[in-house]
């Protein structure tokens, strides 16, 4: 399943190599759709998306594609569930507003001497 977020980074992990062929990195987003109510949500970066979180920043405004995934683990006869949200997009939002062009104010020119030629 694919879902989509725009949130603000809190907290960005180093790359974990968890074995010769898996690497993972953890981001911490901070949900504000309901600032009363801000949501501090892990996601996952792995293999080639760790790259994804190289040039942000804690702070910045971000929006993610993740996937929500579930796994089931059993050991001694007990079983439990993890689940995942795995990150496979990430841009970085601008930090300011578009800027509107500038209409320059029209100047006010004095003709007291209207009649003299400007020469």
């Amino acid at each position: 399943m694919a879902y989509e977020l725009k949130a603000t980074v809190k907290e960005i992990g180093e790359t974990q190599q968890v074995s010769e062929k898996f690497k993972k990195r953890d981001l911490v987003l901070t949900d504000l759709s309901k600032p009363e109510y801000p949501q501090h949500i892990k996601f996952d970066l792995n293999q080639d998306k760790v790259t994804l979180a190289d040039n942000l920043k804690i702070g910045d405004k971000v929006s993610i594609s993740f996937n929500l995934g579930g796994r089931e683990y059993t050991k001694d006869n007990k079983t439990s569930y993890f689940n995942s949200l795995q990150i496979w997009k990430l841009t970085k939002l601008s930090d300011t507003a578009p800027q509107q062009a500038q209409i320059a104010e029209p100047q006010h020119i004095d003709n007291k001497d209207a009649d003299d030629p400007p020469f």
